[in-house]
């Protein structure tokens, strides 16, 4: 949203007593305290976000000003990209906004303890973080710094608790999830390369890893990192997570990469020989997939449900848009092929909307493991939708769209980048299948699906192999 926007038009995500329609089937599942705490939330966002966006802005800017001097940190450094803005500290004004939201007893909410909500609770408040990205980060809860913390608190030492979690609660820090890899698959976190290789009391790190979010920005300083540590039989078993610092000696950051050909605060790193004390090992060798899936649950949902907020944002856009312009004759408010697409669009974030509050309630009544199909679900439709809507606002708003003057663009490239983050969709997709194929053949399969009696009754295929006959389960 732009900076200048009046709180008292900023649409029905900010209405304190309107919440979302969908919620309706579940609201025998909503506490007091959800409603409470959504009003006090969009009370901050009206009276402190808002007015904060135009000194954001501003702010940035100066400290993109600062990195122009700015030398390689390292020799394998790209120097085209040595004075990129990428570099910049992060406007001083994203403290105040943090202290601010200490006050108002909104700080840290992703923890269940703070927020004292349950998945489904928290999923229409991630819709509003979703929408004003500012608020997120004065809460302290952006990624990837969630998913590290929660990480942090479920199986950190209390020595790794003190060094590296008090200070990213405290928001003094930020830090960086490192297992994409270059040269593999990274979407089968089983072919991670990198090694993690003990030496005395010290574990010696190798790799290459791109596409870390958060880990070009001065405030992060520590990376969580996924490698190799030994060859266990079961493949699931190979693998660890290893607290790295950032400023270690062998921590080359090579370059930014870009989205979309923009550059972004996602690093390319190099890892050469890299050492570690033992204790910076998170709960034990061979044990960085069993991390990982209580990492990787709650922050997929999370990505669903500020994703919606984002497609909320779009289609706010295109009804501002069209009750604006006059194309051949009328509004575009009255083009009956306008109206169909803000029909689709509306359609389209109501079944999203609905099947990510489903997965929410799935892994608040079995946990996220029982919930991973419907999460798989949620995690390939929100951002699949959310991008439609995001395109067809584009279309409407024509060159426009496409501009600087737009924010459409911007939305469109962290949206598609969401398609990816986490697993693409093709991997949640074969996730589903599996679920489904689970179950076999049925009765009402075999009798819609039928046969051909003249197969068996002329035998001219008998000499082929066939399939084992299976049950079927009614």
């Amino acid at each position: 949203m732009q900076g200048q926007v009046s709180a008292d038009a900023v649409g029905y995500i900010l209405d304190p007593q309107r919440v979302p329609a969908e919620l309706e089937p579940f609201k025998d599942r909503l506490s007091e305290n959800f409603f409470e705490v959504r009003k006090r939330i969009i009370s901050f966002i009206k009276e402190d976000i808002l007015p904060a966006m135009p000194v954001c802005a501003s702010q940035y800017k100066e400290e993109v000003r600062k990195v122009k001097d700015r030398k390689p940190a390292s020799p394998h450094e790209d120097l085209s990209y040595t004075t990129h803005a990428v570099w910049a500290a992060s406007p001083p004004i994203f403290d105040e906004l943090r202290q601010k939201a200490k006050a108002r007893g909104l700080y840290n909410f992703f923890l269940p303890e703070v927020g004292k909500l349950s998945v489904l609770e928290y999923a229409p408040i991630c819709e509003i973080l979703g929408a004003f990205g500012l608020c997120n980060v004065a809460m302290n809860c952006t990624a990837p710094d969630t998913g590290n913390m929660e990480v942090l608190e479920k199986f950190g030492t209390e020595e790794q608790k003190q060094r590296w979690l008090v200070p990213l609660l405290e928001g003094k820090i930020r830090s960086a999830y490192a297992m994409t890899e270059p040269g593999v698959a990274s979407s089968d976190a089983t072919n991670i390369s990198a090694t993690i290789t003990r030496d005395g009391d010290e574990y010696v790190i190798n790799g290459h890893k791109w596409y870390i979010s958060g880990a070009c920005r001065p405030e992060c300083k520590v990376f969580i990192f996924l490698g190799r540590t030994g060859t266990s039989d079961e493949k699931h078993k190979q693998h660890s997570m290893i607290l790295v610092p950032r400023d270690a000696e062998g921590v080359h950051i090579i370059r930014p990469l870009a989205v979309f050909g923009h550059i972004h605060d996602h690093a390319e790193i190099l890892f050469e020989n890299v050492r570690v004390p033992v204790s910076n090992m998170l709960l034990g060798e061979g044990r960085g997939f069993e991390i990982a899936q209580g990492r990787l649950g709650p922050g997929r949902i999370h990505h669903c449900m500020r994703t919606i907020g984002t497609a909320e944002q779009a289609l706010d856009a295109i009804l501002h848009r069209v009750h604006q312009r006059v194309a051949f004759g009328k509004l575009l408010a009255d083009q009956a092929t306008i109206r169909q697409t803000i029909a689709e669009a509306r359609m389209d974030i109501t079944k999203s909307r609905l099947l990510c509050y489903l997965a929410a309630v799935q892994a608040d009544d079995h946990g996220f493991k029982a919930a991973k199909s419907f999460i798989a679900m949620t995690k390939v439709d929100a951002p699949r939708i959310c991008q439609k809507i995001i395109d067809e606002a584009i279309q409407i708003h024509g060159a426009h769209g496409v501009s600087q003057d737009s924010h459409l663009t911007d939305l469109y490239h962290h949206v598609r980048h969401v398609r990816l983050a986490d697993g693409p969709d093709i991997v949640h997709l074969n996730t589903i299948a599996k679920e489904e194929l689970k179950r076999m053949s049925s009765v009402m399969g075999i009798s819609v699906s039928g046969k051909n009696q003249n197969v068996e009754k002329f035998g001219k295929f008998d000499h082929l192999v066939k399939v084992s006959k299976v049950r079927a389960r009614l």
